[in-house]
């Protein structure tokens, strides 16, 4: 049976979000001219997106419909504890580093603030309907994905907050996804902590394991699933050891001992010797060997063998010397990881030649494109009315959301 994840999970700013503060001003606005008007009016809202996608972040946006949908009971009152609340966030950032004792009173001064917005705040979720995908579905252009029905001044200021949480992690599910099925059911690598702001790392690596990648680089990406990060020994290592790529593998065993134990061998441009050294120093101990070459150098195995092919980077011929020569000196079990610009199209190619490729590492192409949603209402008091061009569109795959999950 599916489940849903707990509104636990998520890290939401929720005074922030009930505020409006992270929110589109109109819809912030909207609901307050509703409320001003006395208008309540029982809409139907419905959120979809226009193209061939991995549904991602459904679970997220009834996590923030959960927690901030509602009105507050006396409206000035709480624009001027938010705005206090706002003022000690900034205070305590100041203070943190200067004077800690004093940040441990403002923090202590931000958290009453907090509760007495909360003694404020009318909740209203429970008015509130939601027929929903489940984050991993399959999902066609304009195909509705979800559909919110209840009182439009409890939720109107959300929009941009769940209609930006779907545009994320839908594209990284379906990016993943894409990379994941060109692979052929081998290793995937979520390697793209490093092209991105550190906040999103939490709900992207959700996303990413979603769309069905196998491991993940950063311990927040792996939180909201309970996976821990894995990875190889960075060229920095290398660097700060003298350049010595064994020696650096060695270090890091003695350090990590328990840890999967996989070479970086393209620091000296020579992938087939370096990883033959490794081998032979680290024996069974050694998982597997990571080709990085960048797309400017040619491995100086591949000199004489250029003419034919395209020679730098991480190339076919590059991956099958380093493959025959493992091979050679019995380390077969030794596999094989390439990363550096892969994409689907050139994992495809790799896997249509047959390339010994043993896992798949991943980092910027998950960041590209883009899947926006749209979100309208399409009935009023159960009458319809949208705009023209959108309608109702049913969806027998949409299943009602428990509020006690």
């Amino acid at each position: 049976m599916k489940k849903r994840l707990n509104t636990t999970i998520f890290d939401l700013p929720v005074q922030e979000l009930r505020r409006g503060y992270r929110s589109d001003v109109y819809f912030w606005r909207e609901k307050v001219v509703l409320e001003n008007h006395d208008l309540h009016p029982r809409v139907t809202m419905q959120v979809f997106q226009k193209n061939n996608a991995i549904l991602c972040g459904i679970d997220e946006a009834i996590a923030v419909l959960k927690v901030a949908s509602g009105r507050y009971s006396d409206y000035s009152k709480a624009y001027q504890l938010f705005d206090k609340l706002i003022d000690l966030k900034k205070l305590a950032r100041k203070q943190f580093l200067t004077d800690k004792n004093r940040y441990l009173q403002i923090e202590e001064e931000r958290i009453k603030v907090s509760q007495e917005l909360d003694n404020l705040w009318i909740d209203g979720f429970s008015e509130i309907e939601i027929d929903a995908l489940w984050d991993g579905d399959s999902i066609s252009p304009y195909e509705s994905v979800m559909h919110i029905h209840g009182d439009a001044s409890l939720f109107a200021h959300l929009e941009t907050i769940y209609l930006g949480i779907l545009a994320r992690r839908t594209k990284i599910a379906t990016n993943v996804r894409r990379v994941v099925e060109a692979a052929n059911g081998k290793t995937v690598l979520y390697f793209p902590a490093r092209f991105d702001h550190w906040a999103v790392q939490g709900g992207d690596g959700y996303a990413a394991h979603i769309g069905g990648a196998s491991g993940v680089s950063t311990d927040a990406q792996g939180e909201w699933w309970g996976a821990g990060a894995s990875g190889t020994i960075p060229h920095a290592l290398i660097a700060a050891v003298g350049g010595n790529t064994v020696k650096a593998v060695q270090f890091f065993h003695d350090t990590y001992p328990n840890a999967t134990l996989i070479a970086l061998v393209d620091f000296d441009n020579d992938c087939v010797n370096t990883a033959l050294e490794c081998a032979r120093a680290m024996g069974d101990k050694l998982w597997g060997v990571r080709l990085d070459t960048s797309e400017n150098l040619v491995d100086k195995s591949v000199f004489p063998l250029m003419g034919t092919y395209k020679p730098t980077g991480v190339n076919p011929k590059l991956v099958e010397l380093v493959r025959s020569a493992l091979d050679r000196e019995g380390f077969s079990n030794v596999k094989i990881v390439v990363s550096g610009g892969f994409n689907p199209d050139r994992i495809r190619q790799f896997e249509g030649m047959g390339v010994p490729v043993d896992a798949y590492g991943v980092g910027s192409y998950l960041m590209q494109g883009s899947y926006d949603f749209t979100a309208d209402i399409v009935h009023v008091n159960g009458k319809p009315m949208a705009k023209v061009g959108r309608y109702f569109m049913p969806n027998p795959r949409l299943q009602r959301y428990n509020p006690n999950e």
